[in-house]
């Protein structure tokens, strides 16, 4: 009879909460992706490589969903048994509330380990794979990306300015610098006309009628006059961020970053391509690693629904304190994680209070709950 009602209950949960979790997530990402769509407006890459990078974002969404996502999954669980009487005929039936409390700990555990798996092996991955895409694409839609009377530099290095853009193609008195070099200073170019096209999947810019002005090291100006040149564009890179962030290295990566923790300037450049403060770092890991664990230390916070029914007075005015305070806990732990990393009492402050916070809360139930079915 125990086992069945565990099944049944946990059918229920399991089945509320995916719906919940799939419902936000694709909610945020469509927000998110539209944050994307620089990538193509600003950045000139392909709409393939946008959706790719997109989609790769998703186990990110859903792994900073889940502890509201649970909190909101099991207390509309618990409510949805107590509006039924469900939980009425458990408590006829002989079953003791620490039983199911027990339960309910063991499912955020379940949920835990979920999340950790995210946290430390899913969402990284994904993340770098993304990054990687955005490193190995070129400008694909750099013609849409000129615009007229305006000095264009999306692309790394280079800037653009033409006067007028026929609806042809054709681009009128352009001005070109290109500073990618590494043995010229800089190299301008104007040309009274030109196109952009198309070889070999490749961005070609065809100049027409101009001048090269090459600014040498040793100060010296060289100028060729030309009637035809070609610029690969596809040499170039965008401005988009192409070395891998925080939240995209590994977890061993951000341990190794850790090491040389004296460093007075706090940053860290190293094999790992880990570049940002020693602090950021710290709370990066205190999130992959902590963070999942102040789940079950909600679900014990919504247990305490089980202590009165709904024929109580005071139930409603119990159902928002419970929610608020399991949100708060939420808004706290999100806040705790930005700062662990400044210092070893705030970090130690973070991974403590879950499991002491979790016990007394734990010992308070059983005690309420102690002569309720006992035996059961």
């Amino acid at each position: 009879m125990r086992n069945t009602i565990y099944r049944y209950f946990f059918k229920e949960f399991i089945s509320i909460f995916a719906l919940i979790l799939i419902s936000i997530t694709v909610i945020v990402w469509i927000v998110q992706a539209v944050n994307y769509l620089d990538f193509v407006t600003e950045d000139g890459h392909a709409f393939g490589v946008y959706f790719t990078y997109s989609i790769l974002n998703i186990p990110k969404v859903i792994n900073r969903l889940i502890p509201l996502v649970f909190l909101i999954s099991l207390l509309v669980t618990i409510l949805r048994f107590e509006n039924s009487n469900e939980l009425l005929i458990f408590w006829t039936s002989g079953l003791n509330k620490i039983r199911i409390v027990n339960f309910i700990i063991i499912i955020s555990i379940l949920i835990t380990l979920f999340q950790l798996s995210l946290s430390l092996v899913v969402t990284h991955s994904s993340l770098n794979f993304a990054r990687s895409i955005l490193k190995s694409s070129s400008v694909s839609l750099f013609p849409s990306l000129v615009k007229e009377k305006k000095f264009n530099d999306t692309v790394k290095n280079l800037t653009v300015f033409v006067e007028k853009k026929k609806n042809n193609g054709e681009m009128l008195n352009i001005f070109l610098r290109d500073d990618s070099s590494v043995v010229e200073r800089s190299k301008t170019i104007i040309a009274k006309n030109g196109y952009i096209i198309k070889r070999n999947e490749k961005n070609i810019l065809v100049l027409y009628n101009g001048t090269i002005q090459t600014e040498k090291k040793n100060n010296k100006i060289n100028f060729i006059n030309f009637n035809r040149t070609e610029i690969n564009l596809s040499s170039f890179s965008t401005k988009t961020t192409t070395y891998p962030k925080i939240q995209e290295n590994d977890t061993l990566s951000l341990l190794n970053c850790i090491k040389p923790f004296l460093d007075e300037s706090k940053t860290i450049i190293n094999k790992f391509q880990c570049r940002a403060r020693i602090d950021d770092i710290i709370s990066e890991l205190n999130r992959r690693l902590m963070m999942p664990f102040y789940i079950p230390f909600i679900s014990i916070i919504i247990c305490y629904l089980l202590s009165s029914g709904k024929e109580s007075k005071y139930y409603l005015l119990k159902k928002y304190i419970v929610f608020i305070v399991a949100f708060s806990v939420l808004v706290f732990a999100e806040i705790m994680v930005r700062y662990s990393g400044q210092s070893i009492l705030y970090s130690a402050a973070y991974y403590l209070l879950p499991p002491s916070l979790i016990l007394l809360n734990y010992l308070y139930l059983t005690k309420i709950f102690k002569y309720e079915n006992l035996g059961k």
